[in-house]
């Protein structure tokens, strides 16, 4: 294989190929994927000189290492960790060379979820559908990491690495979500917006990259029954028999047979993305009528979408 390719020492815990995904597939079945913090995937990109879109390594929790077979300029942002190249610390959030053969190391996070491992060049995998993304709800793109994989780069282009460091972020309190009126808002009782507004949620540890899903106060429906699967949105917030909402991210399947009460804007999302289990969650409706209409409002064309 080319010397422009990169080694897989530590995969970590779920260690995946990510650039901005594949939209425009829905009506295939095809999710969007891609990196869940869209904006630390950007600056990683940035940070090394790579033209916008560039595949790059996105680490959860418990980091990754790689080792380059020739020399590159890497740059780490996302979750703040120890960053380390031949066993020594290194910047994070800034543009880093690394000489080849020695091992680029992204330990445990110290807070968040998700890190963003950028190389000049990017990952170049063959793309499936215009993306290099994983898709770990479809499958498709490559597979996770695995120790001892080899990863192909890309050449690098010719603008010059992003001169400044990243600040790194801080600690938020609490993960705070706006959430918009959704297609089936009218299926919940008329107090259902106000416990999605007082209720005090949590992020559960069975959240992943298909969906944010919380712990707290159940959502009780007016309607009862079965629903047809219909088209579901990135962001969108299905409430599932338990009544605890989920909150879809970038691998969520494309239809769904759950109402959705609302839809989180795509912006607020890398913040989702970042919420380690645990994190207290607030929804904070926005244009939202007092009263939810019900079905019969529905059925006369009264409730549109928002």
């Amino acid at each position: 294989m080319s010397e422009r390719a990169v080694s897989v020492v530590r995969a970590g815990a779920l260690t995946c190929v990510q650039d901005e995904g594949r939209p425009g597939y829905a009506h295939l079945g095809v999710p969007r994927s891609g990196a869940l913090d869209l904006p630390a995937s950007r600056l990683a990109n940035r940070l090394v000189g790579n033209a916008p879109g560039t595949a790059v390594l996105e680490a959860t929790l418990n980091g990754c290492a790689v080792r380059p077979r020739r020399a590159l300029t890497v740059a780490v942002t996302g979750a703040p960790c120890a960053v380390t190249v031949a066993g020594r610390p290194a910047a994070w959030g800034a543009a880093v060379r690394v000489p080849a053969g020695a091992v680029v190391e992204l330990g445990a996070v110290t807070c968040g979820v998700r890190s963003y491992l950028a190389l000049a060049g990017g990952i170049d995998v063959d793309p499936v559908l215009g993306s290099r993304s994983t898709d770990l709800l479809s499958g498709l793109g490559p597979p996770i990491l695995e120790d001892s994989a080899v990863l192909p780069l890309g050449r690098p282009g010719d603008a010059c690495p992003y001169g400044d460091g990243a600040p790194a972020p801080g600690v938020p309190g609490e993960l705070v979500l706006p959430v918009l009126p959704g297609p089936r808002a009218d299926w919940f009782t008329a107090d259902a917006v106000a416990v999605l507004a007082a209720g005090r949620y949590r992020v559960s540890a069975a959240s992943n990259r298909i969906g944010l899903r919380t712990e707290g106060p159940a959502l009780r429906r007016v309607v009862e029954g079965e629903l047809p699967s219909e088209g579901v949105v990135l962001g969108a917030v299905q409430v599932p028999p338990d009544g605890r909402p989920v909150v879809f991210l970038a691998d969520h399947p494309t239809t769904g047979g759950y109402p959705v009460i609302g839809v989180v804007p795509e912006p607020a999302l890398a913040a989702a993305a970042q919420s380690p289990p645990g994190t207290p969650l607030r929804f904070t409706p926005r244009r939202w009528p007092l009263v939810p209409p019900g079905p019969q409002a529905r059925a006369r064309g009264l409730c549109r979408p928002a």
